[in-house]
């Protein structure tokens, strides 16, 4: 039975990652070698759990479709990037199958930036390739299973706590997350903005290893867009929807402003959608 992972301290949640990597014979970070021997993400072990999701009127920044708080029950770990997947990934992916690239569009300058400008269409491909290349079952997290990853136990608005600032978290430097929240009415930004994302990895990880869970790029999930969460059925996953146009992407983005980099935050993008603050996680099923 899945445990209420917002119940435990630090040191049980290392713990029961630690359960979960032992029980999938694997180190609680791996990664999976490709026939091709071309790089593959790296991965991050994450255990089952219970755990509410959403916000509630109390927590700055919400919107009303972070709501209501809804319980979910995970009953099995995964591994998840330990990074969104980067330029070098994607470009590995583009050479194996000559699959079409715009030389048009905007793209990352280095190979350890975010891929970014890609339509769900091809992160799909991308996630087919990988699973084969692999011999293991790669796809994109549902929002539950993200937001279970990127809360770690947590409770607060971001995995780091109460508060984040933009030497944490890559978000718009102009609308803060603690100034914001106390109306001030005029602060100096702690950070030149930038108007792109960093390279993965360059901010610190939550407990359980991830990185840039909140800012610097968007990410895709699996979950269909709904107006709230009052309908999540408990295990997080909903139904076949051929005709819902729209994505859950969860994390807020370099563009963002801090309050959408919550834990709780969601958006919804179209399914067709491609944008430069916008890529993607890989979820990879483990074993047994």
């Amino acid at each position: 039975m899945a445990k209420n992972v917002q119940q435990m301290d630090q040191a049980q949640l290392l713990e029961l990652q630690q359960q979960a990597a032992r029980e999938a014979r694997r180190d609680t970070v791996f990664r999976d070698e490709a026939r091709s021997g071309v790089p593959t993400p790296e991965l991050v072990v994450i255990p089952p759990g219970e755990l509410e999701i959403g916000s509630d009127a109390r927590e700055f920044g919400r919107q009303e479709h972070e709501g209501p708080r809804r319980l979910v029950t995970l009953e099995r770990p995964f591994a998840l990037g330990r990074f969104t997947v980067t330029l070098e990934e994607w470009l590995a992916f583009e050479e194996a199958t000559g699959h079409e690239r715009w030389d048009w569009l905007v793209r990352p300058q280095s190979p350890r930036t975010p891929m970014f400008n890609i339509k769900p269409a091809g992160v799909r491909k991308y996630l087919e390739w990988l699973s084969e290349e692999t011999g293991q079952h790669y796809r994109l997290p549902t929002e539950a299973e993200w937001e279970h990853a990127c809360r770690a136990g947590t409770t607060t608005p971001f995995a780091f706590g109460e508060v984040v600032g933009c030497r944490d978290v890559h978000f718009n430097s102009l609308f803060p997350y603690e100034e914001r929240r106390q109306r001030r009415k005029w602060y100096i930004p702690a950070c030149f903005p930038l108007n792109r994302p960093l390279d993965v990895g360059s901010f610190q990880p939550n407990l359980w290893g991830l990185y840039d869970m909140h800012g610097n790029v968007q990410e895709f999930t699996a979950t269909p867009w709904h107006d709230g969460h009052a309908s999540l059925p408990r295990d997080g996953i909903y139904g076949p929807e051929p005709d819902n146009e729209w994505l859950v992407t969860k994390g807020g983005s370099w563009f963002d402003p801090a309050v959408l980099t919550r834990s709780a935050a969601r958006r919804r993008r179209n399914v067709d959608e491609m944008d430069t603050n916008l890529g993607f996680r890989v979820l990879r099923e483990l074993e047994g």
